[in-house]
């Protein structure tokens, strides 16, 4: 790809037609505008092309492959490999494309692409629904759908992908097309799991559920001294738990001074989160059983509005923190496993850092493995190592930290991966491969038809067979 592969005789026509903000290196605001939630990602495009909506983005399309230019697509700009943008190339930005429309009847929602889960979420609540979304509602709808999704609802409702009705899409062609169930269906298939590697979505219909305005949820915080036992009997609660309950662990430091007697700030503790899906009365009951495993340091459960629920864990991944995150789906949660998650929890290097276990299957498995790209299925835990930190100096500890713990961590899976949890893309072609499995030949089938020159390659790349 060419670097900075135009000048004003090409860029003023495309300039003319664009309704949009077109931000080049000299604006006052640009480092505003390349500036992305990891603060690891430091990169400088040529343009930043903030689109007003779809016929911009059908120009920006256009004129990067015109001009041989390598293009990253911003949604929400919260991946943690900072994918949402590119050295010397265009940015297509759809974060100024926010809009909701609710049809509380029909029970759907069409979202544009720059749309956050806290957009989404304000308005499907007015309505008492919602869709299954992530956990940070900072977090860009388009970047977690179209990488699987899994959040608070994933047992009872599935995965945010798993959601979809239809999504509106540009190919690398500039071609506006519609991919659903009846129209299309191969594509639908493949943006379903299978990330932005066929065109620039631009639109999202999704189902919705009635969900809130309360729900019942659990946060209760633990020592880290009696983590082998208590997951132990979570393992053993959520092989019975009903499918309203989607829960998490997270281990590690956990130093919030506000939230935990002085004595307890700097010790190792760890969390188990989670809400039921169903009747808040109901949902206290059943989740009960999560808050006495143990003697608790702190319990924050308790009945509350979804949305707040939502965003409890928000002020943790503030933007501009350094973030690299890796994962893995465990084939089960064997004593061994919970001994080395242990241990790599312990071993963290920052303090902000954790090692998380994800509750799968429920409604997930519902879903056969061939209907959509999405991967993960088959597995009934996911395990995320977040190394979160601060200090520029500390990047090669922490990021070591992660690789190792995975590395390790590996002997209890088959080594397929989450791919919003995904490093670098470091590992490249072999991670899709492996993750992908008997999928991959036909994720490149649809790429071979709608990106052939792989224009859309900053994202978890399908490489086109030619």
């Amino acid at each position: 790809m060419a670097q900075y592969a135009f000048d004003d005789e090409q860029f003023e026509p495309f300039e003319a037609g664009f309704h949009g903000e077109l931000i080049r290196p000299d604006d006052p605001d640009y480092d505003d505008a390349r500036a992305v939630w990891n603060g690891m990602i430091d990169k400088r495009p040529g343009v930043i092309a903030r689109c007003a909506g779809t016929a911009d983005v059908i120009s920006a399309v256009n004129f990067a492959r015109e001009n041989d230019l390598l293009v990253a697509v911003r949604g929400g700009g919260h991946n943690v490999a900072g994918t949402a943008v590119c050295d010397d190339g265009l940015v297509i930005d759809l974060s100024e494309m926010t809009g909701v429309r609710v049809d509380p009847e029909g029970r759907t929602a069409w979202v544009q692409a720059g749309a956050t889960w806290a957009d989404l979420d304000h308005e499907t609540q007015a309505f008492g629904l919602a869709t299954p979304g992530g956990v940070v509602s900072d977090t860009g709808i388009a970047g977690l759908t179209l990488g699987g999704g899994i959040g608070h609802l994933r047992c009872k409702y599935g995965l945010s992908c798993d959601n979809l009705r239809s999504v509106d899409l540009v190919t690398a062609e500039g071609k506006y097309l519609t991919a659903s169930p009846d129209e299309n269906e191969d594509l639908f298939w493949g943006v379903r799991g299978g990330g932005g590697n066929f065109g620039v979505v631009t639109g999202f219909e999704f189902a919705l559920h009635p969900v809130g305005p309360e729900v019942a949820t659990c946060l209760v915080f633990y020592p880290g001294d009696r983590l082998t036992e208590v997951l132990q009997a979570y393992r053993d609660f959520v092989a019975t738990a009903p499918n309203e309950i989607s829960t998490l662990v997270f281990a590690g430091e956990l130093p919030e001074e506000e939230m935990f007697p002085a004595e307890w700030v700097h010790r190792q503790k760890f969390a188990i989160m989670g809400c039921y899906a169903g009747p808040a009365g109901e949902g206290e009951s059943e989740l009960k059983p999560l808050r006495a495993f143990a003697d608790p340091i702190a319990d924050f459960s308790g009945t509350m509005p979804y949305t707040e629920f939502q965003q409890l864990l928000d002020e943790d991944y503030p933007d501009g923190m350094r973030y690299y995150w890796k994962s893995l789906y465990l084939d089960g949660l064997s004593d061994a496993a919970i001994d080395r998650i242990e241990y790599w929890a312990r071993d963290a290097p920052s303090p902000l850092s954790t090692v998380d276990v994800w509750q799968l299957g429920g409604a997930i498995t519902d879903v056969g493995i061939e209907e959509s790209a999405f991967a993960g299925r088959h597995a009934p835990y996911l395990l995320g190592v977040e190394a979160n930190w601060e200090d520029p100096e500390a990047d090669d500890a922490n990021v070591a930290w992660v690789r190792d713990c995975l590395d390790d961590m590996r002997q209890f899976s088959d080594g397929s991966v989450y791919l919003n949890f995904p490093g670098f893309h470091e590992e490249g072609n072999e991670m899709m491969r492996t993750t992908f499995g008997p999928a991959y030949e036909r994720l490149v089938t649809l790429k071979d038809e709608y990106d052939p020159e792989n224009l859309f390659q900053l994202n978890q790349n399908i490489e086109p067979s030619t």
